[in-house]
């Protein structure tokens, strides 16, 4: 049984359908929808288009099984949540810490990565911190101020992706499905790129590589404390913002391979720039740029928003320090998880440089999408919003992804997964010692 937070710890449902989508859309259109397409292009070359399918498909029975447990589970923390109720408390345990850990680098990484596409090199790392003290502020106002910043931001890059698919086929009925002589220098001298990873291995990796892009609708549910009427509103939300989503990227994702060609796409540092590169726009390059960097502020806008429910969810369960579990008397959030998750993140940016993509990243995600569609196959008929086949399909989509990883994002997820229950099991130890048997 879920053991509800006391009344003046619950988080203030404030946020309606149109915030939660926007909050959903700039954690899933940020950074990656002008990244993706690189590393996915090495993997599959000429069937990167299969590869995204393959990716909206599981993306898509993720979604299904995620809003059904939503609506069983309006709270805070999400799959974490979903596991421990469902599957028991280590099942939910490592869903959460993936989740954080994992996240709280990313969170870094798209600070890093904003601040590279707006600012010199000189100045990146204090924009980069100044970014997100300016996030986790917007964060700690309320629910309702995170979802009109993300509406803002929202709007403003999918404008800048009309203009980049624009130019993308503009490209391809000029020439073809080629490189075009007003392409950028790193797409002329790409045509003779490796061509990287093929066959089925080729195609489902690059669907694991753009599968990340994808999975922020996961941040609607982790703010299911937040929202009206959330068995309403929740599935409706993430049925919205994912369909906007695969339609953006189908067509982003065709306008890239269609005006660069797989080999040029795949040595390309700056995919979409390279696009209107191509088309001969090259007014435009300045500004998809910037747009780029201003995705990637969205992301981390929905990103510390996430980890800190997650946070404040594993805190009311023992499984974080207490503290975390404090919520503003005016502001209706988690404001202390919020903080704390700003902190770790400028720790990390003083420490480490994260701007390359972050390990374990794709690991922990599909491991927590993997305990969302187990949780869901347990529920009963009355409580399905989708068949149960669905979640099957989701749970072992998630698992051949995860196999097709490159080796080194295996490792560094197995290592940072192991890492957590190492600390979990000592602290149960600890507890069982002591007399005490915490959240076994």
């Amino acid at each position: 049984m879920t053991t509800s937070p006391p009344p003046h710890d619950r988080l203030a449902r404030r946020l309606g359908l149109r915030g939660a989508v926007a909050i959903g859309l700039a954690a899933m259109i940020g950074a990656g929808v002008f990244a993706v397409w690189a590393p996915a292009a090495q993997a599959a070359g000429g069937w990167l288009l299969a590869g995204l399918a393959i990716a909206a498909l599981v993306a898509f029975a993720n979604a299904g099984s995620t809003a059904q447990l939503a609506v069983r589970y309006p709270e805070s923390g999400g799959a974490y949540r979903y596991g421990r109720e469902r599957l028991g408390a280590w099942p939910g345990f490592l869903a959460g810490w993936g989740f954080v850990i994992g996240k709280t680098a990313s969170c870094a990484a798209m600070a890093l990565t904003a601040a590279a596409y707006l600012v010199p090199p000189a100045w990146q790392k204090p924009v980069a911190i100044a970014a997100v003290v300016v996030l986790v502020g917007v964060n700690v106002l309320g629910v309702t101020r995170t979802a009109r910043v993300a509406s803002v931001i929202v709007s403003a890059v999918l404008a800048v992706l009309v203009v980049v698919v624009a130019a993308g086929f503009a490209a391809i009925a000029g020439v073809g499905w080629g490189v075009g002589a007003t392409g950028s220098e790193a797409a002329l001298q790409a045509t003779d790129a490796t061509p990287g990873a093929r066959g089925v291995y080729g195609v489902l990796q690059a669907a694991a590589l753009i599968f990340f892009a994808f999975a922020g609708y996961a941040r609607i549910a982790t703010l299911g404390e937040e929202v009206r009427e959330p068995r309403r509103t929740i599935p409706r939300a993430i049925g919205v913002a994912f369909a906007v989503v695969v339609v953006v990227y189908a067509l982003v994702g065709t306008a890239a391979v269609g005006a660069l060609g797989s080999d040029a796409l795949a040595a390309s540092v700056a995919p979409l720039v390279d696009v209107v590169a191509v088309a001969g726009w090259l007014w435009a390059e300045p500004i998809v740029r910037i747009a780029a960097g201003v995705a990637a502020l969205g992301s981390l806008l929905a990103l510390v928003a996430g980890v800190g429910r997650t946070s404040l969810a594993m805190a009311r369960d023992g499984e974080l320090p207490r503290p975390l579990t404090a919520v503003h008397p005016r502001f209706g959030v988690p404001h202390v998880a919020e903080i704390a998750t700003g902190v770790a993140v400028i720790v990390l940016l003083l420490v480490a440089d994260l701007r390359g993509a972050i390990g374990f990243s794709s690991f922990g995600v599909l491991l927590y999408y993997l305990v969302a569609n187990a949780s869901a196959i347990t529920q009963p008929a009355d409580e399905r919003l989708v068949p149960r086949w669905l979640s099957w399909f989701g749970a072992i989509g998630c698992v051949v992804l995860v196999v097709t990883l490159p080796l080194a994002s295996i490792a560094a997820g197995v290592a940072v997964f192991a890492v957590g229950a190492a600390v979990r099991g000592i602290r149960l130890a600890v507890a069982r010692r002591s007399g005490h048997r915490g959240a076994e």
